[in-house]
């Protein structure tokens, strides 16, 4: 069956996503280590990652050993680097599929750099707290044999969306951490779209965009990327609702009129969550009219209250997304949803084709 014909669909535009790894990049003066976990933040990875070769990538990251895996398959050659931190039962995983382990304690990086020659980057945590060496225990791995074979260096801003100062006071931790081993590694990140966009002092020798590449707005960026996913779904039943007659679970809406609902073949199964406001505030785009979602979202339908716009079984809605009548952004579907944009985007279903164009 086409995509086109199916109940609902992502359509991704990866011009627009090179375009916007182009921008990262020149603005930060430096490589790109692309993020393409999650599938890619939901948009699909392999497809993403093959039309990202064109920007010349250092490399690329993920966070599980199946990603990369994933990327091998897909052809891709270039270095993945695996971001959950590595565990010793698991490394003869990452060699055999020749992936990077991300590092963050004395044991496993001795034990990495004990076996056959092969490159990792040491994690530094510097205030995230959820994996990595304390940037300042990090005289507790001086001694270790085969330091010089880390091949990077990197930390994660917890909040590099802010102006409140706390990026700058972890990038201190962290240098004051990389002065203190013997060798200042080849590749050194610290960097996601937040940072990248915000200042060039936080390139080094790469950064990591993530959201942004996907037509995500981050806090710090200069200027919005352009939009890379839009969202549709079909009206697959219409119906008349009479004045005071409710509509969905719980019957949180009922019809201040007369009027026309249509239901759309989306729900929230596929992403669409149900923390949308079932009161008539969240437009969905048709046959050039913004119609509301009215009732509760259901695992997979979504109700819309037409109206006097003429609907038909078989129309096309755009819940993100440019169409006749409109433009529905990222940031917007996401702020109606209660959501982070990425949280959105990871949420998109995989029941959901993606129509790459």
């Amino acid at each position: 069956m086409s995509a086109r014909k199916s109940r609902a669909w992502v359509e991704v535009n990866l011009a627009a996503l090179v375009e916007n790894a182009r921008a990262v990049a020149r603005f930060a003066g430096t490589r790109l280590l692309p993020i393409v976990k999650a599938n890619a933040y939901g948009v699909g990875a392999a497809a993403v990652a093959q039309a990202l070769e064109q920007v010349d990538p250092w490399g690329y990251g993920v966070a599980t050993i199946e990603e990369g895996a994933e990327l091998r398959a897909a052809g891709i050659a270039r270095p993945v680097l695996v971001c959950t931190p590595g565990r010793r039962d698991q490394f003869d995983r990452y060699r055999q599929f020749d992936l990077t382990p991300a590092l963050g304690d004395r044991d496993s990086l001795a034990a990495w750099l004990a076996g056959p020659e092969r490159p990792c980057h040491l994690e530094i945590d510097t205030g995230m707290r959820r994996g990595g060496l304390r940037w300042d225990e990090i005289d507790g791995i001086r001694d270790l044999p085969g330091l010089e074979r880390i091949e990077g260096c990197y930390t994660q801003f917890h909040s590099s969306e802010r102006s409140d100062g706390s990026a700058d006071e972890q990038l201190e931790r962290f240098l004051s951490a990389l002065e203190r081993l013997p060798r200042r590694p080849p590749l050194v990140h610290v960097a996601n779209s937040g940072a990248a966009l915000r200042d060039r002092k936080y390139a080094f020798d790469a950064v990591r965009p993530g959201v942004y590449l996907f037509g995500g707005t981050p806090g710090g960026a200069l200027a919005p990327g352009r939009p890379v996913v839009s969202l549709r779904a079909v009206v697959v039943s219409v119906r008349r609702v009479c004045a005071g007659e409710s509509v969905s679970y719980n019957a949180h809406w009922a019809a201040p009129r007369d009027t026309v609902v249509a239901t759309l073949g989306i729900g929230y199964a596929d992403g669409v969550r149900q923390s949308i406001a079932p009161t008539g505030q969240v437009p969905v785009l048709l046959n050039g009219a913004r119609c509301p979602i009215v009732g509760l979202v259901t695992m997979d339908l979504t109700m819309i209250e037409t109206g006097a716009t003429p609907v038909a079984v078989g129309d096309v809605a755009t819940l993100i997304g440019e169409t006749r009548g409109g433009v529905t952004t990222l940031q917007q579907f996401a702020e109606w949803s209660g959501v982070q944009q990425r949280d959105l985007l990871c949420g998109l279903g995989a029941r959901l084709p993606r129509i790459y164009e």
